[in-house]
């Protein structure tokens, strides 16, 4: 499946880089991208593997476990639109632009 990002999306993956670098180094952002990265190639291979968020039962959300973050994305015909990565500690997201 085609992957495309929100310009919601890429500010929240700027945002998390840029946090990343200055608060843990180099090696952390890395890693940290690398682990969006591949969840996100699983989810494009496997896009009902995410839960389904109540209320908006088009989209879904998967968690990084080992990095507290969600992804909160949609999947239609051949194409998967991650909305928004969120941070854990934030309130719950309302699915707003």
């Amino acid at each position: 499946m085609n992957v495309e990002y929100t310009p919601r999306a890429r500010a929240d993956l700027q945002e998390i880089a840029d946090y990343s670098r200055k608060t843990f180094g180099r090696a952390v952002a890395a890693a940290l991208e690398t682990y969006i990265r591949a969840t996100v190639a699983r989810i494009a291979a496997m896009p009902e593997s995410g839960e389904a968020v109540q209320d908006r039962q088009d989209v879904r959300v998967v968690p990084l476990i080992r990095y507290p973050f969600r992804i909160f994305y949609t999947a239609a015909d051949e194409t998967i639109t991650i909305l928004h990565i969120r941070h854990t500690s934030r309130r719950p997201w309302q699915g707003g632009a």
